[in-house]
């Protein structure tokens, strides 16, 4: 991957997002069409190469004729071990098919593989080595959604919290052991070495690691979602135990909002403020040369 980025996280975006798509919509397992979001890192906690990939899913999706929502279970969306060998067949697929077209650079450590039979052995030991899935659990709302995407959609390798000293070029940073328990570890690599592994995760230019798929493809997202809401809304007003959708407010004469605060009280509209001069405003002091 490091030799063919492009080519090859392309692949890994069309192989995550078409199992999810193809096993959710199996009627088997979910039987809907769902939507995903899927963010790209290239890291581990110590800065090696290690390529995967973040997705957050809604916990159902549309029935295939638009009617209905299917949601999943509280606890369980879809089978890992089956998503794991969709996934493998997927992206092995689409590896042999880069390789055919001539895609692929095949330099350095891996001149070996140039040779037909090297690559067919190659493709051998992926396709019996176990591929790995992680499904974590449902967030706990809507919060919790944005406080993920916040921390995963444009994180870098590594945080400046975690760069913890510079000595004679020898770089000391934290780490967290996920093996042993998510312990705090530190690690003091050559400053060298230390941008080397770093400038490993450095994207193609103007490649997107942020994509979406399926109900949130860019393309029909806005007229996805209106529809989503349309059944959900009739999905609260119909279904027993749930409550009825709340009555519209009416609308006031004057301009005022919903009160942000209790989301049920009107707000009332009382004056218009206009905006008031600064009496001692001075220009800003000239950029100071100190760049310490």
């Amino acid at each position: 991957m490091l030799q063919n980025p492009r080519p090859l996280y392309t692949c890994l975006f069309q192989a995550v997002s078409e199992t999810l798509l193809t096993v959710a919509h199996d009627p088997r397992h979910l039987g809907a069409d769902i939507g995903l979001l899927a963010v790209l890192h290239t890291w581990g906690q110590t800065l090696h190469h290690h390529p995967h990939l973040h997705c957050v899913i809604p916990g159902g999706g549309l029935s295939p004729d638009r009617t209905q929502w299917l949601s999943c279970r509280p606890t369980f969306f879809l089978p890992v071990r089956v998503l794991s060998r969709v996934f493998r067949r997927l992206f092995l697929t689409r590896l042999r098919q880069n390789h055919a077209e001539g895609r692929l650079t095949l330099t350095g450590h891996c001149h070996a593989l140039a040779a037909p039979q090297p690559w067919q052995q190659f493709l051998a030991s992926l396709q019996h080595t176990e591929w790995v899935v992680y499904a974590k659990p449902p967030f706990g709302g809507p919060a919790h959604v944005l406080k993920y995407l916040a921390r995963y959609t444009h994180r870098v390798a590594i945080a400046n919290h975690r760069l913890l000293a510079l000595d004679q070029g020898q770089l000391t940073f934290q780490w967290k052991d996920y093996a042993h328990g998510n312990r705090q570890r530190t690690m003091t690599l050559d400053a060298v070495e230390f941008v080397r592994r770093f400038l490993l995760h450095v994207l193609p230019t103007g490649f997107q690691r942020i994509r979406h798929y399926g109900l949130l493809a860019n393309r029909r997202r806005q007229a996805t979602l209106v529809l989503c809401r349309s059944v959900l809304q009739r999905l609260r007003g119909t279904a027993p135990g749930l409550q009825p959708a709340p009555a519209p407010q009416p609308r006031q004469e004057k301009p005022g909002g919903r009160c942000p605060a209790c989301q049920r009280g009107q707000m009332v509209w009382v004056a218009r403020l206009a905006p008031q001069p600064t009496p001692f405003a001075r220009e800003p002091p000239p950029p100071s040369d100190d760049t310490s």
